[in-house]
């Protein structure tokens, strides 16, 4: 199976978007077909070996609508011929819409006010003679009318009749063929009137189709602009790369294209440019602004060895950087692909629109067709039908075909999903699918790791102490030479340390090294096994308790806030004791009383030692009571689903760092990754929070609430002002050329609803 992107053109209405997935998801090996009629794009699964990416274009093309596949390299070369290709279309449709503007203002003159019998005078006496009759001039007026709205019709209103057939040939209906019809019908009985005998002398309502065409022009140009603002935060991000870069090739530094750069490519980066491509620094140094990437306002220093980001900022120093992400695989394309996603997706709520405007269209026009033969009805009953009940009859019909309008229940809710997940990527909130832009907000309980998201994940040793086999520079000796093999932050404190206080650790001091999970490290020194690590390594490796003395340290002074360590030989015991203390963030407290005040409840989830595990959730505000200490690895997922509603109402979120809590994220409800825009929290969990900030959980909750606050409204104004129009227009009270009006800013009022969103 393969997924693409598809960018679509020409879509109007929340039917366009459910025709094409109807067309696409019946083609044979296609899997799934989601459409976004805010963003103007698709996605697509399909079975490469039943049907090709050409076939489902061509579906789509055939459809009526342009398709072109979004690719994943070259990105920025195709969305700037995407956006030539929209500005040209913009200034098609402008000129389109000028053009039918001054046509429809003079058709108004000359159907509506005194000054058109005045204008079309001139003409009436070269047809007829300065002799001719009331009827004579009528018809003069109405052929005048006629010509200058055939342009409208058929020129400004051809892009209507495209998408109607389009919808017609596949077996269903959109806002086009409302629109088609009920301008159509307005024209076609303009035309009767003007030349039937038996309406001789009467005036032709040719401004009807005119305005209707025109106000629609005018509401779909006001939406395009609306929505393309909705989708300006991914503009925003893909406008942080820059365009250049300098590669070292062949002896000479060369000027190559951004989106050219392969992987090993040498690049210079000169004060004050952005970094244009994820790599490690090889030569010089600088200092580097990652705010955009880690909300960090302080410049990171970078050095030989170094990993710097893409799109980065560097300060005064210049550096050479060896390229290791390129194109796709690059962290900002990433970023943008993640936000794209988020933004194309479509959350359970737009459910309810897809299943009304599956039925909308059709329903629309028999209710049209039913208001046209009750007015007919009525006069029948009432005296009879002349052609002034006739023409009521009609224009009432029209007037509901024209004021429906499906557009705003298509907009509702992809709109505030794009406006939502763009809030929050400037804030460094990725939500990577609408689904979980939904649930966040029903979040009742937050699970927090310990190390690296509640507390800074740089632990510093606060104490040492031996018993009387060792010295305390052996303790520190032993144990800096086993954790020199480990990845733990508590090692890189102890290296730290032993390195503050000078103490020689041989590189090659430990054969046969082991780490044993959620216990500590092993390994073997002259034969002899010994190792480092908490109460439960002591046990397994003595078969009993701790002795009298580490019990002392780990609960007074230095230990009794900290996170203790032991030293263990198989042949005596204990030989040592080292505490590491790791201190909160100073956002943790704020965040944390953040959640609290939403009324969520708040978990400390972590395998140090109980009385550390403690301290440290009273510094931030977690009771004690919901504190989760010296919990194994492989046994986080098993407390956090001892958490979860079988009814799904109140939801779970855990919060860890992206790699070793996988398993408890994705076993949570919402898995929300914090780590600073590693890889690891680019892939897992369905929220990533870039800047490592504990205050970004709770934001990322009222972002959600926010969000589906403003679906909720758009439903309710999309739905309230179909309920309450189309029966005005049924009525007779709304003429069609104000319903057209209304249509029109039914779906920009939507779209603007959803732009006001606020966090």
């Amino acid at each position: 199976m393969e997924t693409e992107r598809i960018a679509i053109e020409g879509m109007h209405c929340a039917n366009c978007s459910a025709l094409i997935q109807k067309m696409v998801r019946r083609m044979e090996g296609v899997q799934e077909c989601d459409v976004n009629l805010a963003a103007n794009n698709g996605t697509v699964t399909y079975d490469s070996s039943v049907t090709g990416m050409p076939q489902i274009i061509q579906t789509i093309v055939d459809l009526g609508y342009g398709a072109t596949v979004i690719p994943k390299e070259n990105r920025a070369a195709f969305d700037q011929e995407r956006r030539q290709r929209e500005e040209a279309q913009r200034k098609h449709d402008m000129r389109l819409f000028v053009m039918s503007l001054v046509l429809t203002i003079l058709v108004m003159v000359v159907c509506m006010t005194p000054l058109g019998m005045t204008l079309t005078m001139p003409l009436a006496n070269a047809v007829f003679g300065p002799g001719h009759t009331h009827e004579q001039m009528m018809l003069v007026m109405n052929v005048v009318c006629m010509v200058l709205t055939i342009p409208i019709q058929f020129v400004a209103g051809l892009r209507f009749y495209r998408g109607a057939w389009g919808a017609l040939k596949a077996g269903s209906a959109n806002m086009d063929t409302l629109v088609a019809v009920g301008t159509t019908i307005a024209f076609v009985y303009s035309l009767y009137v003007t030349f039937s005998p038996t309406t001789a002398g009467t005036m032709a309502p040719f401004e009807t189709s005119a305005m209707l065409i025109t106000f629609v022009q005018l509401g779909k140009m006001l939406e395009a602009r609306a929505k393309g603002r909705a989708g300006a935060a991914v503009e925003e991000l893909m406008s942080l790369a820059p365009k250049i870069a300098h590669v070292r090739r062949n002896g000479t530094v060369e000027d190559v294209p951004t989106d050219e750069l392969r992987v090993g490519d040498v690049v210079e980066v000169r004060p004050g440019e952005k970094i244009p491509v994820d790599g490690v620094v090889v030569e010089g140094s600088s200092s580097v602004d990652e705010s955009m990437l880690t909300g960090e306002p302080m410049p990171q220093e970078k050095r030989a060895g170094s990993e710097v980001t893409g799109a980065t900022i560097n300060g005064n120093g210049a550096f050479v950087v060896r390229a290791t992400k390129v194109g796709a695989e690059s962290t900002l394309s990433r970023i943008v692909d993640m936000v794209e996603k988020a933004q194309g997706s479509r959350p359970q709520i737009q459910q309810l629109a897809d299943r009304i405007a599956a039925v909308f269209v059709p329903a629309i026009l028999l209710v049209g067709l039913a208001t046209f033969l009750a007015w007919l009805a009525y006069a029948a009953a009432t005296g009879g039908v002349s052609a002034a009940s006739f023409e009521k009859a009609l224009m009432s019909g029209v007037s509901v075909i024209v004021v429906a309008c499906p557009c705003a229940l298509g907009l509702a809710t992809p709109t505030a999903v794009m406006v939502g997940t763009g809030k929050g990527a400037e804030q460094g909130i990725l939500i990577k699918d609408g689904d979980a832009l939904q649930r966040a907000g029903k979040i009742q309980k937050v699970v927090f790791d310990k190390t690296g998201t509640i507390t800074q994940g740089m632990p510093m040793v606060v104490g040492v102490a031996c018993g009387s086999e060792a010295s305390e520079e052996d303790v520190v000796r032993f144990a800096a030479a086993l954790e020199r093999g480990s990845e733990h932050p508590l090692a890189r404190a102890i290296l730290m340390y032993a390195s503050e206080k000078d103490v020689a650790v041989p590189q090659n001091m430990v054969s046969d090294f082991k780490a044993v999970a959620g216990k500590g490290v092993t390994g073997r020194v002259d034969g002899e096994l010994f190792g480092f690590g908490n109460e439960l390594l002591v046990q397994e490796m003595c078969g009993t308790g701790l002795p009298s003395w580490c019990k002392e340290f780990s609960q007074t002074g230095a230990g009794a806030h900290a996170t203790t360590m032991y030293l263990v030989f198989a042949s005596f015991g204990v030989a040592g004791a080292i505490a590491a203390a790791d201190s909160p963030k100073p956002t943790s407290a704020e965040g944390v009383r953040a959640l609290q005040d939403m009324g969520c409840d708040v978990y400390l989830l972590t395998g140090d030692a109980r009385a550390a595990a403690e301290n440290v959730a009273a510094e931030v505000g977690i009771p004690a009571n919901n504190v989760m200490a010296e919990v194994l690895p492989d046994q986080k997922a098993a407390r956090v689903a001892e958490l979860l509603d079988p009814g799904h109402e109140k939801l779970v979120a855990m919060v860890g760092d992206g790699i070793n809590d996988t398993p408890a994220l994705a076993t949570a409800d919402i898995g929300i990754a914090m780590s600073a825009g590693s890889d690891a929290a680019l892939e897992v969990g369905q929220v990533v929070l870039m800047h490592d900030d504990v205050r970004d959980v709770a934001r990322s909750i009222a972002l959600s609430k926010v969000t589906m606050r403003k679906i909720r409204q758009n439903f309710a104004w999309a739905l309230g002002y179909n309920l309450l129009l189309v029966p005005l227009a049924a009525f007779g009270i709304l003429p069609p050329e104000l319903s057209s009006a209304c249509m029109a800013l039914s779906s920009v009022s939507v779209v603007t609803n959803s732009l006001l969103l606020r966090v």
